[in-house]
């Protein structure tokens, strides 16, 4: 599969501390690809930095074009990268529907006029939203507002999408219908970065993963390989291995 992002020896800095170190990373088109390791590993920067929240050295490839520092957010919107935040950052005392509206924006202003049908797209992935389409944003439940944030950064088109801990603070079952939806998006053909403190459920659903300490990349492989590999199994997944298993297996690059 062609690569749909790129990054190569990417460094974020806040002032003088380095939050992310000459990372590499590679989303194939159509893919979803895990990013796990713990807090403070430079995860949520990395997204920030990807979709131009914050600065960077190093380079961003897009379908093979660079993105650029000059390039902001909404450059990186219109060609269709969104990032889904950890906050979800709805607007509260809006609808449902004009909370999803507000993510067609870009595409508006490109001159697209499509978005009603996006909209029943949206609403076809998630009918709770339908449901509640004309309910407050503030009064959804856990689950619903992630699913009305991902609805939102739906209505945008995207060729990527930047989840950023979509389990967070969400029940079990809720978490394992956000996952499936994910799962389904991807069949639609758009590709996925998916940041998740939840490394069982990130690996189970992705292609590929990447381990992030301390703002480095300590490994890297298909996720099925990584959900067996013994370090990520004792440290993330919260068990020990079944069986014996060297300290990476040989299709998992450390570095």
């Amino acid at each position: 599969m062609s690569s749909l992002l790129q990054v190569k020896g990417l460094s974020i800095s806040y002032g003088k501390v380095a939050a992310v170190r000459n990372l590499d990373l590679e989303v194939a088109q159509g893919s979803i690809v895990s990013l796990i390791g713990p807090n403070g590993a430079g995860k949520t920067t990395l997204m920030s930095a990807l979709i131009g929240l914050l600065p960077s050295a190093g380079d961003i490839l897009f379908d093979g074009q660079p993105l650029l520092p000059h390039h902001d957010v909404a450059h990186r919107v219109g060609q269709g990268m969104l990032l889904v935040p950890e906050s979800r950052e709805l607007f509260s005392e809006m609808s449902v529907e004009d909370n999803l509206q507000l993510g067609a924006f870009s595409r508006r202003r490109q001159g697209h006029r499509d978005h009603a049908q996006t909209l029943e797209e949206v609403y076809g992935l998630f009918p709770r939203l339908r449901e509640r389409r004309q309910q407050a944003s503030g009064t959804l439940s856990g689950g619903e507002r992630q699913m009305l944030a991902i609805g939102r950064a739906l209505m945008g088109k995207p060729r990527l999408l930047l989840l950023d801990e979509p389990s967070l603070g969400l029940a079990p079952r809720v978490i394992g219908e956000i996952f499936e939806i994910i799962q389904n998006l991807r069949a639609s053909g758009v590709s996925i970065l998916l940041v998740e403190q939840n490394a069982r459920a990130a690996l189970k659903i992705s292609d590929y993963g990447y381990v992030l300490e301390v703002g480095e990349k300590v490994l890297q492989g298909p996720a099925a390989e990584l959900a067996e590999d013994q370090r990520v199994i004792e440290t993330y997944l919260g068990r020990k291995s079944a069986k014996a298993a060297p300290a990476a297996s040989q299709a998992v690059a450390a570095h």
